[in-house]
């Protein structure tokens, strides 16, 4: 994950510049304030003969990926390790009063991360979880655009949102969610449609796809006996179409009154 705007603060501090640490003395990626035995990781790996690896906390830095002396940098009483151990959630009410942080930082609470730690390594999260991610990155750069034109303009108009006419494709992005993180997706779902994107989405999730313009059901079965397009049209139309699986279980769902506000276009 990128932790840029996370370091920030720390970054900012006028221990840091007495000290004479550059922004990324607080990075583990670099060498500088990370630990040396283990190079930012962590822990060390060792090498077994006929067994498998182990890996074990570094006993250098106790598993804080930092040296001691960066980690006497601290921001609100906390240092760069404590910072990172937190959640995206709990970041939020640490950061209050600092609104560049909290922009970027609110964007993955929207998406359903707010669960996720802020030292995270990306090779732990899972594909729906790295594909929220970047949807908050994409979320995020464009209220950052937003304000900038806004800024620039000239008169007390409002400034008009860019159209960003960029095609998201995403498989199965609500893999692990709770319902009612479910429900913040598809609401960064129909920001990035406001943007003047379009999306489509590969999904089992009755939620997205009652929501969605247009649906593309696959099957009817899995496997060798499915692959083919069973039926096509709105949720309705699909929800109506008797050789449908999906339709019999999205009918259920949609009730007697089509669901309001759709996404733009979801593939089961």
């Amino acid at each position: 994950m990128n932790l840029g705007y996370r370091k920030a603060p720390l970054a900012q501090l006028a221990e840091r510049v007495r000290r004479g640490y550059a922004a990324g003395h607080f990075s583990f990626n670099v060498p500088g304030g990370r630990c040396d035995v283990c190079e930012g990781d962590g822990t060390v790996t060792v090498e077994m003969q006929f067994l498998a690896d182990v890996e074990l906390p570094c006993e250098e830095c106790n598993g804080t990926r930092y040296k001691a002396s960066t980690l006497e940098v601290k921001y609100k009483g906390k240092n760069i390790h404590e910072v990172l151990a937190m959640t995206v959630k709990e970041a939020l009410r640490f950061f209050v009063g600092n609104p560049k942080i909290l922009d970027k930082l609110a964007v993955l609470e929207e998406v359903g991360l707010g669960y996720v730690r802020l030292g995270q390594s990306a090779t732990t999260l899972s594909g729906g979880e790295a594909q929220r991610v970047k949807l908050a990155s994409h979320l995020a750069s464009g209220r950052a655009t937003v304000r900038v034109n806004a800024s620039d303009a000239s008169s007390a108009t409002t400034a008009k949102k860019p159209k960003s006419r960029v095609l998201y494709i995403l498989d199965e992005p609500t893999t692990g969610l709770h319902f009612d993180d479910v429900g913040k997706l598809l609401t960064a779902f129909r920001k990035l449609i406001d943007a003047g994107g379009s999306l489509v989405v590969i999904e089992h999730n009755l939620d997205v796809i009652k929501s969605a313009d247009w649906v593309i059901d696959l099957g009817p079965e899995g496997g060798a006996a499915g692959g083919r397009v069973v039926a096509t049209g709105t949720p309705e139309a699909i929800a109506q179409n008797p050789d449908s699986h999906t339709g019999q279980w999205l009918a259920r769902v949609l009730g007697p009154k089509a669901a309001p506000g759709r996404v733009e276009e979801v593939l089961v």
